[in-house]
């Protein structure tokens, strides 16, 4: 909302009013007592929690999974797979979405195992670096 202009009739001013300039800190009577400038509000960040990374993923996977969705049903015309000797027919979306799945596979298989591999060798160097921490010296001295 916007304020209009407001009109004051002063001694010696005609009946019709004119609108005039806004007074500053002075009004018509004089230097008024000057006010603080306020003070502005903390402004507060709220932090990113698990819920709300879960809420985001949810929400991207359940438009993942409407567009899969979508695409089985614009492509149901039948194909006749054939693989190793083994034959059949399923709808084309269907074919498509389990060749993508088992191109995944390839990747994830492998990559976990080299991730099982980083988290061992992780270990192995968590664990030399406590037994070099603690000197058996300072165990024998503590003991006497």
């Amino acid at each position: 909302m916007t304020a209009e202009p407001t009109h004051h009739a002063q001694p010696g001013d005609q009946d019709s009013p004119t609108p005039q300039a806004p007074q500053g800190p002075q009004g018509p009577q004089g230097p008024q007592e000057s006010r603080p400038a306020p003070v502005p509000l903390p402004t507060h960040r709220v932090k990113r929690t698990r819920m709300g990374g879960l809420w985001v993923a949810a929400t991207l996977s359940a438009l993942v999974l409407l567009l899969l969705l979508i695409f089985i049903l614009e492509n149901g015309q039948r194909v006749s797979i054939s693989y190793f000797g083994a034959h059949g027919h399923m709808p084309l979306g269907v074919a498509l979405l389990l060749a993508a799945v088992l191109g995944v596979l390839l990747v994830v298989i492998p990559g976990t195992g080299r991730i099982i591999q980083l988290r061992i060798a992780a270990h192995r160097h968590r664990r030399v670096d406590a037994a070099a921490g603690s000197d058996p010296a300072d165990s024998d001295s503590s003991a006497g």
